[in-house]
C-alpha cells in the first residue's frame, strides 16, 4: 500500500504584513493626491460621484425640510391668525370715529354747496421709490425712481406718511430729483395750527427749519405744529410742515428767532408720495345777487 505523501493544509494562510499594507495605501493615496493637485485628472471621477450623490443627499434631506417647511408654515399660520385678531379689534376700535368722519365729511359737502363755496382739492400723487441721495455734500435732496415717463414735472411737492418732505426740483426720464424742505434753498409758506398765525420756514440743513418774520411779542409756543398755508400755489394747505422746538426772543430785534423740526422722516429714507401740481383755480360765477364770487364786483344783469 502506496503511502500518501502529501503536507496538511496551513491553518493560518498568511499574507503581507498590516504595516506593509498600511504604507502600500497610504502610498497610493499620496499619489493620488499629488496626481490630481497637479494634473486635475479626478476632476470628470468627481463630478460623476457627486452627480450620483446630489439626489441621494437632496432625498436625505427632504423629512428635515419637510418638517422645517411645516413648522415655519404653522408659525407663520399662528402669527396671521393673531395679526388678524389685533386688525379686527383695530378696526372695531376705530369704527365708530370712522363712522363719524364719514359723516362730518357728508355735512361739510352739503354745507359747502348750501354756501357755494369752493370744495377743496383732493390729494393725489405717484408713489415714488427713495433710490439714494444726492452727491453734494453741501445740499439736501433725494432721488426717486419716478421721471418723466411718469408725469413728473418740476415743482411738485412730496410728502410721507407723517407731512411734507420736500419739492421736485429736476426731472429726468427715468428719476427725479427733491429737494428736501431742511434745504438752505427751501422755503415753505406755513400756518400755525393753534393761532391760525401765518409765516414761512426757511431751511437751515442739518435738519433744522426756522421761522421766520414772526413778531417778538406774538403768540406761539414751543410744540406749536406748522402746516402748509397753501399760498404758494404748490403745496396744498393742511399738511404738517415741522414743529416749533425753541423761541429766542430778544427786544433788541423785531423779530423772534424761531427753530423747528420737520416733522417727516426728510433723513430717513424709504418711499415718498409725490403729490400732482395743483390745478389753477376758476373764476366762480357770479351768484344770485349779480356779484363776482372771487372779487365781490357787482355784474351788470344782461351785460354782453
Amino acid at each position: 500500500m502506496a503511502g500518501t505523501d502529501h503536507a496538511p493544509p496551513p491553518f493560518f494562510k498568511r499574507g503581507p504584513a498590516p504595516l506593509a499594507l498600511l504604507t502600500f495605501y497610504v502610498a497610493i493615496s499620496l499619489a493620488l493626491f499629488v496626481v490630481d493637485l497637479r494634473l486635475k485628472s479626478l476632476d470628470l471621477l468627481r463630478q460623476s460621484i457627486a452627480l450620483v450623490t446630489d439626489p441621494i443627499q437632496r432625498i436625505a434631506q427632504t423629512p428635515g425640510s419637510l418638517v422645517d417647511n411645516a413648522l415655519g408654515y404653522l408659525r407663520g399660520l399662528d402669527d396671521l391668525l393673531e395679526e388678524n385678531t389685533g386688525l379686527k379689534q383695530t378696526q372695531l376700535q376705530t369704527a365708530p370715529n370712522l363712522q363719524r368722519l364719514e359723516h362730518l365729511e357728508k355735512e361739510n359737502e352739503r354745507l359747502r354747496k348750501l354756501l357755494a363755496v369752493k370744495e377743496r382739492e383732493k390729494a393725489k400723487g405717484e408713489v415714488a421709490q427713495i433710490m439714494y441721495t444726492a452727491r453734494d455734500p453741501f445740499s439736501h435732496k433725494i432721488i426717486v425712481d419716478k421721471g418723466q415717463q411718469s408725469g413728473i414735472v418740476a415743482g411738485q411737492p412730496a410728502i410721507d406718511e407723517s407731512g411734507v418732505v420736500g419739492q421736485v426740483t429736476r426731472t429726468f426720464p427715468f428719476s427725479s430729483e427733491i429737494t428736501l424742505i431742511t434745504d438752505k434753498d427751501q422755503t415753505v409758506p406755513v400756518q400755525v395750527v393753534r393761532t391760525g398765525q401765518r409765516s414761512v420756514v426757511f431751511g437751515l440743513g442739518k435738519g433744522r427749519l426756522e421761522l421766520r418774520y414772526i413778531p417778538a411779542n406774538a403768540d406761539i409756543q414751543e410744540g406749536d405744529l406748522l402746516v402748509t398755508s397753501g399760498l404758494d400755489g404748490i403745496y396744498l394747505p393742511g399738511f404738517p410742515v415741522a414743529r416749533v422746538v425753541s423761541i429766542e426772543r430778544e427786544h433788541s430785534y423785531a423779530f423772534a428767532r424761531i427753530l423747528c423740526a420737520p416733522v417727516a422722516a426728510v433723513e430717513n429714507f424709504g418711499e415718498v408720495l409725490v403729490l400732482s401740481p395743483r390745478q389753477p383755480q376758476a373764476p366762480r360765477p357770479p351768484d344770485a345777487t349779480g356779484r363776482s364770487g372771487n372779487t365781490g364786483t357787482p355784474v351788470k344783469a344782461g351785460a354782453n
